[in-house]
């Protein structure tokens, strides 16, 4: 029997390629759909890789007609909050402009079922803690604007009738695969916990530390943080979802908890027994000083439950990914 095969666009990215993964082990095909602009060739090892930008409506619409498709998940996107604030075009052209001829692709090839890679970003800053799905969203920065337009697309095409969607928040995806498949690779690097674990290497400077004086109880902010392996296997999830026939979804995907930037540090120090060096900095704009989720919708929709995101074994799994060698096993 033919393994179904669904798209992944960014298959070649950190989240997109732990997903092809997990999709190949519960016996799909994932066909990789990546520009390779940030994407990694090599990160491509469960299914075939088609190099194509996402706003090539009529290469997409080929791509999805040979390999005999029904449904898409749509992970490619820019995704730096720094990058949006400083060039806003470039995110409304990918990431709209891009989900726009995804759709369009979609629709000429009659595929009916998206699952979209969306961000807690859409929240901005949140009127209550945890953040749940009916939480105002009111992003304060460009990439949170673009992703909460490209699910008002998504909600707008469904409601014609032409679609059935999940959509899923993500709070912050960190961590590396267990098996040590693959790993976070990103040029430049923006994100907190390889740029924690790389100065705690000596492979860069001192992590700046982006604001101290948040009204959190150190003074950085804090973030819900979850191993990209439980996003992965919440996709699947979420794909068998759709493919029972239920209801379209939208949830948070998150661990429950929030840590803020020093508890991070102190944690590295822990499973490393290496001090990372800081410095404090200016707070960035766009940078919210807390977002926590809520997770219970996936919980009881899904059945979802994270079994990497302690924080502890986050670091223990992506350690090793930059060179660190994990001295607390426990």
């Amino acid at each position: 029997m033919t393994e179904p095969a669904i798209i992944v666009t960014g298959g070649a990215g950190f989240i997109g390629s732990h997903a092809c993964k997990a999709l190949a082990a519960a016996g799909y095909m994932p066909v990789a759909v990546d520009n390779l602009r940030t994407g990694h060739r090599d990160a491509v090892k469960w299914g075939p890789l088609e190099r194509a930008d996402i706003r090539e409506t009529t290469k997409l619409s080929e791509i999805i007609q040979r390999h005999q498709a029904k449904v898409v998940m749509h992970f490619a996107a820019a995704a730096y909050v720094g990058e949006s604030v400083s060039d806003p075009g470039l995110y409304y052209e990918n990431n709209v402009g891009g989900t726009m001829s995804l759709l369009a692709a979609m629709r000429l090839t009659g595929v009916r079922q998206i699952i979209f890679s969306s961000s807690c970003a859409t929240y901005g800053i949140p009127d209550h803690l945890p953040i749940n799905e009916q939480t105002p969203q009111v992003p304060i920065n460009p990439y949170g604007r673009t992703k909460l337009i490209c699910e008002q697309m998504i909600r707008d095409t469904a409601a014609t009738g032409q679609l059935h969607f999940a959509m899923l928040r993500y709070f912050n995806a960190c961590g590396a695969d267990p098996d040590g498949d693959l790993r976070e690779r990103h040029d430049p690097e923006t994100h907190l916990i390889p740029l924690a674990l790389q100065a705690a290497a000596g492979t860069r400077p001192p992590l700046q530390v982006f604001g101290t004086n948040y009204d959190t109880a150190d003074g950085t902010c804090v973030r819900d943080y979850i191993h990209v392996t439980d996003l992965a296997r919440a996709h699947v999830m979420a794909l068998d979802w759709l493919l029972s026939g239920r209801e379209d979804l939208v949830a948070n995907l998150g661990s429950g908890f929030g840590f803020s930037i020093l508890d991070i540090l102190n944690a590295i120090e822990d499973v490393t027994g290496i001090r990372t060096p800081w410095v404090p900095a200016t707070r960035r704009p766009g940078d919210p000083p807390e977002l926590v989720a809520d997770v219970a919708l996936a919980r009881n929709t899904l059945g979802f439950r994270p079994e990497y995101s302690d924080l502890k074994m986050i670091l223990r799994h992506a350690a090793p990914t930059f060179g660190l060698e994990v001295r607390n096993a426990a």
